[in-house]
């Protein structure tokens, strides 16, 4: 696990379990690492990972069995929530960095509609062709929107 002195390191470990969750690598009733395991193994404080699991435990993704170790807890609304949840954060940084790039929303949508299809590749090629197109032909702004058929209108 890589830590980013930006944010907090326990956030981090929380936010590492919930990836994890999400992608199906810990499952309900999956045992967590000891404190001091998870604590050596990523070079932090015990008293860290601690805090981690705590609030953890109190939005109830992990259960702690005293003498035998944190578990993850089995909560489907929770697990729906976490992945939900991670599913908005990627899309609202792919649209921000899409928009950053100079492309419209429906742009966007297009290259991830086609990109759903396996087509992306295609879609992206228009884009970068009209883009061309009108910087050939400067002031004729319309000429950014391809038609269905990929011609610029």
């Amino acid at each position: 696990m890589e830590l980013d002195l930006a944010k907090p390191i326990y956030q981090q470990i929380i936010d590492e379990v919930k990836r994890s969750v999400a992608r199906g690598d810990l499952k309900p009733g999956d045992k967590l690492p000891s404190h001091r395991e998870l604590a050596q193994k990523a070079g932090v404080n015990p008293n860290t990972v601690q805090r981690a699991y705590r609030e953890m435990e109190q939005a109830e993704l992990v259960e702690t069995l005293r003498g035998q170790g944190t578990f993850i807890k089995d909560n489907p609304r929770l697990l729906r929530e976490i992945r939900t949840g991670m599913a908005h954060q990627a899309l609202a940084a792919f649209i921000k960095e899409m928009r950053s790039l100079g492309f419209r929303d429906e742009e966007i949508r297009e290259l991830v509609e086609d990109g759903l299809k396996g087509t992306g590749e295609s879609v992206l090629h228009e884009i970068q062709e009209t883009e061309v197109s009108t910087n050939e032909h400067p002031g004729n702004e319309r000429e950014t929107t391809p038609r269905q058929d990929g011609e610029p209108l």
